[in-house]
């Protein structure tokens, strides 16, 4: 899988899904040739996947993420397997187990039990995508489907999961493909995430270890530093990051941010390569004062 761009579409433009894909087609033509897109409460990140990867023919495309709540997995393969097929087998399937703070303001829910949900949100899927069909009872989940759920043209999904905790790095390694860290920095990763995903996935084909990187190409690096500090601000709220900022010892999440000229976030990126991660997705933070221009032409040099 070659480096990796999350794409943030314009929501002032006159069509959004318009303009992403016309950001999609520039990217390609610039060299990238993997692009992510987040999941919000407005834009469908596997539905604008999937219409990218038609209108982008060879651009690879995935979700980074979407969360497992409140949708059922069995939606969730539908709109897979479609954007699957509309991109002719380059998709890829980012999951997450989300925020209880941020669903509770946004769905009016709690869900409990996370990891359990985990498990079985990806046995469900992982017996769709590898037999077309599924018959499961979870204390969790549960789903019988008297139809088909297999769609043509699709090929196999990789599925990939933003876990960083160890017990959602071992579920992710006995039945993902691969984990999808965010703001993991070189330590994390060689120490904690690399060691445990692999031992989890014995047996399995080696999990892919996708670092997903916040960036902002400038030359200006104080004002950078200033200006990311606010953004990822909200990241030092949530006990994971928390738990990485100590680990990593840094002062603060901006710290963990790839800040700074072109060579400066090439370097900071081939840290998490050396430190055993098997790709790196530059991560744009949103509304940054940089250009997009300058994030491919770092992704497609790495």
């Amino acid at each position: 899988m070659p480096t990796g761009v999350v794409l943030n579409p314009d929501h002032s433009a006159e069509n959004t899904v318009d303009d992403a894909i016309g950001q999609a087609r520039r990217a390609y033509d610039a060299g990238v040739r993997q692009l992510w897109l987040a999941q919000m409460a407005d834009i469908d990140a596997i539905a604008l996947a999937g219409l990218i990867g038609a209108a982008v023919p060879g651009l690879g495309v995935g979700t980074s993420v979407v969360p497992i709540n409140p949708r059922h997995p069995l939606l969730i393969s539908a709109a897979a397997q479609t954007a699957q097929a509309a991109s002719h087998g380059q998709f890829s399937l980012g999951l997450g187990l989300g925020a209880p703070d941020v669903e509770q303001a946004v769905f009016g829910m709690r869900w409990s039990n996370t990891i359990t949900r985990l498990r079985e949100h990806l046995t469900v899927l992982r017996s769709i995508f590898d037999t077309g069909v599924v018959d499961f009872d979870g204390s969790e989940i549960s789903t019988h489907p008297q139809w088909p759920i297999s769609v043509g043209g699709g090929t196999p999904i990789p599925i990939y999961v933003a876990a960083m905790g160890p017990k959602a790095l071992r579920i992710t390694g006995e039945l993902a493909d691969g984990t999808l860290p965010y703001l993991a920095g070189p330590k994390t990763l060689e120490q904690f995430i690399v060691p445990t995903i692999t031992a989890a996935a014995a047996g399995r084909p080696a999990p892919r270890i996708i670092a997903m990187v916040p960036v902002l190409v400038t030359d200006d690096v104080d004002a950078g530093r200033r200006w990311a500090a606010e953004q990822l601000a909200f990241y030092e709220t949530i006990p994971s990051y928390q738990k990485v900022i100590a680990r990593e010892g840094v002062d603060g999440v901006v710290d963990l941010a790839a800040v700074g000229s072109a060579a400066e976030v090439t370097k900071h990126l081939q840290r998490h390569l050396d430190a055993g991660a098997t790709d790196v997705v530059l991560s744009p933070m949103r509304r940054a004062p940089g250009d997009a221009e300058a994030n491919w032409a770092v992704a497609a040099g790495l």
